[in-house]
C-alpha cells in the first residue's frame, strides 16, 4: 500500500514472517523519522526502498487515523512543502489522470 502524506512518502507491506506486522518503507530516512519518532529505522542502501520500520499493523492504522483527522487543506498537492515531493506527486497525478482518460475511453 503506498501512502502519500504531504510530508512524507512510505510503502506499506506485511511483514513476511509476522502477519501482525507491516514493514513501512520509505526512500527517504526523514519520512520515517517523521512519522515513527520512536522507532529503530533498518537503513539497506541496496533495496528498493532503502528504509524501513517494522511497526503492529494497529499503530500503522492509528497513524493514518491521526493524519486522516489532522487535514486541514482544501487542495492535497498544493500542502506539500519539499519540492521534491511535490514534484513527485504531480508526476504520480498526471500519470492518474492520463490512465483515468484512458479509462472512460474503453
Amino acid at each position: 500500500m503506498w501512502i502519500c502524506y504531504n510530508d512524507a512518502f512510505v510503502s506499506a507491506v506485511q511483514h513476511r514472517d509476522d502477519p501482525s506486522r507491516l514493514c513501512v518503507r520509505a526512500r527517504k530516512k526523514e519520512h520515517l523519522q517523521r512519522l515513527f519518532p520512536a522507532a529503530e529505522i533498518m537503513e539497506i542502501p541496496s533495496r528498493d526502498y532503502a528504509c524501513r520500520v517494522l511497526v503492529s499493523k494497529q499503530e500503522f492504522a492509528e497513524l493514518v487515523t491521526r493524519r486522516i483527522n489532522e487535514i486541514d487543506y482544501p487542495n492535497f498537492k498544493d500542502s506539500v512543502r519539499d519540492d521534491g515531493l511535490h514534484d513527485l506527486y504531480a508526476d504520480f497525478w498526471e500519470l492518474h489522470w492520463a490512465y483515468q482518460q484512458h479509462s472512460n475511453q474503453l
